[in-house]
């Protein structure tokens, strides 16, 4: 899972991580999908939405990802490769 949320200290000392708007807006492009898509099985949602999400890891620019990766993973789900 590609995460990009600030780390911060908990109260026990242990490093614990929140999460950054792209992770919510992952989050919510997943949902969307399996909206969009109930016969896909989850996990294949899931995987399609890492598999286009890893494509944009080394963007500078982070706004844009999470439209750019629905648009991939959903043609990914509506085009699958066997």
């Amino acid at each position: 899972m590609f995460l990009t949320g600030v780390q911060a200290e908990a109260d026990d000392g242990a490093m614990t991580r929140e999460p950054s708007d792209e992770d919510k807006a992952i989050a919510d492009v997943i949902e969307r999908l399996q909206a969009r898509f109930p016969q896909t099985a989850e996990i294949e949602i899931d995987g399609a939405v890492r598999d286009a999400q890893r494509s944009f890891e080394r963007a500078r620019v982070r706004d844009f990802v999470p439209v750019l990766v629905e648009r991939e993973a959903r043609a990914r789900i509506e085009r699958p490769v066997h």
